[in-house]
């Protein structure tokens, strides 16, 4: 199967997915940021229709456009922490209704299901090119920002006190999180990407391990997960994207599962 250029293609991006996603998934879930992820997945397909209008790579158009309203997201979250959820609600509103009008217009004449699904069909060099580079700066940054990023997790007024420049690094986490979309749209699908950004996460924290070590066991899943439901998915004919959420759920499963006959064991 490796021997069609569209699987090559479709492998290399998957392993940078599963490299990025369970990495920025970290923070979202333990800060109990999944919801905004979630609303900038559903935000990325304005970018891909805007993209596909104005005939730009829409990998990098949903990247610019969700990075606008994770931007905006922060902004007035940190401004009414009260109205935290409608907030999610206005801006996912607002961005799948750009979305729905500019395809709905009959102005744009692309495929949009691919990135909708996922699809591996559908991967070009171009795409490849694309997701390194988003990747490679989503990598750097969070190496860069983790010990900041890790104090906000646990103990963001402490953070505060300790003189953390947290409205900056809160922004650039916004950033993070659409790049991390963005990479993900070609092969997972806009309409799954939340459930391989927070799952591999939640499945590495039902082993109870430390923070780091639990980064490292949800990359590992994600790893699985993708790989799992890119090989499905080719060999059932069916999007990737669907079939790597149920991969993903059924891997959840089984480690619960597993966890729950170990005490039984035992005793």
């Amino acid at each position: 199967m490796f021997e069609y250029a569209f699987m090559q293609n479709a492998f290399i991006v998957a392993i940078l997915i599963s490299l990025v996603c369970p990495l920025i998934g970290m923070f979202l879930v333990l800060r109990r940021y999944s919801m905004i992820g979630d609303s900038l997945a559903h935000a990325s397909l304005a970018g891909v229709a805007l993209g596909l209008l104005l005939d730009l790579n829409p990998i990098l158009s949903a990247f610019g456009l969700t990075s606008f309203f994770g931007l905006l997201i922060e902004a007035l979250r940190q401004r009414f922490r009260q109205y935290a959820e409608l907030i999610l609600v206005i801006i996912l509103s607002l961005s799948v209704g750009i979305a729905i009008t500019i395809i709905s217009s009959g102005v744009v004449h692309a495929n949009v299901e691919s990135f909708l699904f996922g699809s591996i069909l559908t991967v070009t060099r171009q795409d490849v090119w694309s997701v390194l580079f988003l990747s490679v700066v989503s990598l750097a940054m969070i190496v860069r920002l983790y010990p900041q990023l890790v104090l906000l997790t646990f103990d963001e007024d402490g953070a505060k006190i300790a003189g953390v420049r947290y409205r900056l690094i809160n922004y650039a986490f916004a950033v993070l999180v659409a790049a991390t979309i963005s990479v993900s749209i070609r092969i997972v699908g806009i309409l799954v990407i939340s459930s391989l950004i927070a799952l591999p996460v939640a499945t590495a924290l039902q082993l109870q391990k430390g923070f780091r070590r639990t980064m490292e066991l949800s990359v590992l899943f994600s790893f699985l997960d993708l790989m799992g439901g890119l090989f499905l998915s080719y060999w059932i004919d069916a999007a990737p994207g669907g079939v790597t959420a149920l991969v993903s759920v059924a891997v959840l499963l089984a480690v619960i599962a597993g966890r729950s006959l170990v005490p039984a064991r035992r005793s």
